[in-house]
Formats: C-alpha cells, sequence, structure tokens
C-alpha cells in the first residue's frame, strides 16, 4: 500500500513521518531505533496499513527530521516523549498501539508511564518492546555509542550499503532489495560529496550528558498495559536476566507481559519476515479488539 510522506512541527522541532493505511483507522505508532530512520518499520507499516492507520515518525536528528541545536538537552527520552504527545496532538490521536525497536521501545515505555508526559499514560494501548528492556548490557551499549558516535563516510553508496550490511547482520535476514533500500533509505551526502548514515552524530550525547537514561524500571514499574517484548535471541544489549526481571515486575506480575525469542537475531530483529510480522500483528489485533468489545 502507498504511503505519503509529511512534515509537522513537535515541540518546536520539524518532524518527519510517513502515514500508510486509512485516517479513520485505529493507530499504531511505528518508531524506529536510535541511528535508524522510520523507513526501516516500511514491511510492518505495509503489513498492518490494510486496517490500521500507522505512522512511522523520524526522531529528531535523524532522518529528515530536524536536527537538535540544544542536543545535551534534547536528545534525551524525555524530549522524545515530548515530541510524541504533540505528534499525536497534531494528528488528533487519541490512543495508538505502539511498537518500537530499540530506543523507539523505550520511548513508548517512557510515554506510557507518564512520567515525564502525564497526559501519555492513557493513550498507548499496547506496546511492542522490539529488543528493548529497561536495563540493557553495558559493552553492547558501548559497542553502539561507538560507531554511533563517529559515523564513517564513503565515496560511494556500494561502499556504504556494504557498511550497513556489516553493522546491521544482527538485524537478521534481509534481502539484496532490502539491504538497498536501507542504505538509500540511511544516506545524506556530505558537502564533499562522500555518503553517511543520515543522523546527528551529536545524538550519542544522550549516553554522555545523561548515562542513566536507559535505566526504566521506574517506567517500566508503572506499565498497566499488555507488553510483548521480542528479544533477538543472539542479542547483546538484551540480555536475558533482563527479560527475566520483567517477568517479576510491573505488568509481568500482573499477566500483562508476554517475551518471545526470535531466533537468527540478535540486536535487533528487523520486524521485516512473515514470522515477526505475524507476532506483532496478532499482538495488536488482539488487544484492539478488546478495546474495541469494551
Amino acid at each position: 500500500m502507498p504511503f505519503t510522506s509529511n512534515y509537522v512541527t513537535c515541540a518546536g522541532r520539524e518532524m518527519h513521518y510517513t502515514e500508510w493505511g486509512s485516517p479513520n483507522a485505529p493507530v499504531v505508532i511505528a518508531w524506529h531505533g536510535l541511528a535508524r530512520t522510520g523507513r526501516d518499520m516500511d514491511e510492518l507499516a505495509d503489513h498492518l496499513s490494510g486496517r490500521y492507520r500507522v505512522i512511522c515518525p523520524d526522531t529528531i536528528g535523524r532522518g529528515f527530521s530536524q536536527w537538535s541545536p540544544d542536543p545535551g538537552n534534547e536528545y534525551t527520552l524525555a524530549f522524545y516523549a515530548r515530541t510524541a504527545a504533540a505528534l499525536f496532538d497534531r494528528l488528533g490521536i487519541a490512543r495508538a498501539h505502539w511498537v518500537g525497536t530499540s530506543m523507539g521501545g523505550a520511548i513508548g515505555e517512557v510515554c506510557a508511564a507518564g512520567i515525564h508526559e502525564p497526559g501519555m499514560k492513557d493513550r498507548i494501548a499496547s506496546l511492542v518492546m522490539n529488543d528493548n528492556a529497561p536495563r540493557l548490557s553495558a559493552p553492547a551499549v558501548e559497542r553502539i555509542r561507538a560507531y554511533a558516535g563517529n559515523p564513517p563516510a564513503f565515496d560511494t553508496m556500494a561502499q556504504l550499503e556494504a557498511f550497513f550490511r556489516q553493522v546491521y547482520k544482527p538485524f537478521g535476514l534481509l534481502t539484496d532489495a532490502q539491504w538497498r533500500r536501507l542504505a538509500e533509505t540511511s544516506a545524506r551526502r556530505l558537502p564533499d560529496g562522500r555518503v553517511t548514515p543520515h543522523y546527528d552524530p551529536a545524538m550519542v550525547r544522550q549516553f554522555t550528558d545523561h548515562p542513566n537514561d536507559y535505566d526504566l524500571w521506574e517506567h517500566y514499574d508503572r506499565l498497566r498495559i499488555p507488553v510483548l517484548v521480542l528479544r533477538g535471541a543472539e542479542s547483546d544489549l538484551v540480555l536475558p536476566d533482563a527479560t527475566e526481571e520483567m517477568q517479576r515486575r510491573g505488568p509481568g506480575t500482573l499477566g500483562l507481559l508476554r517475551v518471545v525469542e526470535v531466533p537468527g537475531c540478535g540486536h535487533a530483529p528487523a520486524l521485516n519476515v512473515p514470522a515477526q510480522l505475524d507476532l506483532v500483528t496478532s499482538f495488536i489485533d488482539r488487544h484492539q479488539q478488546m478495546l474495541a468489545a469494551a
């Protein structure tokens, strides 16, 4: 199904998003990971668009969204939640299901907890956390920070694609066409003509200026909505002890949590193959039916 490309001002920053499906359908927010763009969600959005309105934002500092003039204060989960609340308001979204990969899952978790944005607490109907947890492996965070904070530049798109194929190999199986699209939707050209990943390198200041930003147990313990955690079976970021603790806390104690290990993937499953798409879709469908019946 075709999508539209759109721009809207949220919390004083221009944000880009793609929109799929009918504007009158129930809403799904599909939010990408740390150094990625909303186009990572194309397969999921297309899969859901027959019966959902799917919104895939570019976080500020990524893709076609504005780079922050105040990176030390705005490249944070609290500010990302603020832009999400504004996005809901601007697009007239009363309530939505949220699917987030890595950072996108953390933003959804923060929104649904309502600590930073109290008005968002009742606007998230369900939450899919794709290879994200309230506690992340410190060595893996350092690995991600190292490559994300110093994005390389290449003379050719073929070289950039080869880099992405290496760095994002843990995403799992992607076709050649999907790798090509990932490269083309993740590239920007520098003044000297070289190509580099399409994000603001200053976004890694989140880890230096706010080193505890991803310690989210306080937020997780407040969740009272259905949560699906997809853990890449080979993930070095979300370790089994983290998901085991999730079972003992917050929605895990209320029967609202389901954890599924996704084989053949590390950090993070690309949500691009039938088995992964069906996991997410069935979870959303089940809880949308419950909302409709309430």
